[in-house]
């Protein structure tokens, strides 16, 4: 029963921006870490941002530093990533992620970002 469903994706330009949105249901949402993937085609699976439980440490990987940004509202049991500033090479699917503490993985079903003129 544990689902997490985002949205928020879409066609932008370059320089323009994006919030992501990912709602949990299933599990006591302020107990797990959440992080936002994202796979572009014929690439990897690549780690874009985390954030701890109660959301007081976050990381987002170099490539977006400076430009996005990984929040949660645990009432409202959504976890947000803000981009800014999106560069082609955004372009990817965006995926949520749950880690339960034996490491097991859910994942969300994944929305599409398009950056391009």
């Amino acid at each position: 029963q544990v689902q997490l469903v985002e949205s928020g994706g879409g066609l932008v330009q370059p320089g323009g921006s994006l919030r992501l949105s990912c709602v949990a249901s299933g599990f006591t949402f302020s107990s797990y870490v959440m992080s936002w993937y994202r796979q572009a085609p014929g690439k990897e699976r690549e780690l874009v941002a985390t954030i701890t439980p109660s959301g007081g440490s976050t990381n987002v990987a170099d490539s977006v530093k400076g430009r996005f940004t990984i929040s949660r509202d645990n009432a409202k049991n959504t976890v947000y990533l803000q981009m800014n500033s999106l560069k082609p090479e955004d372009t990817a699917v965006y995926y949520c992620k749950l880690l339960t503490p034996t490491r097991y993985a859910y994942w969300g079903q994944g929305t599409q970002v398009t950056v391009s003129s």
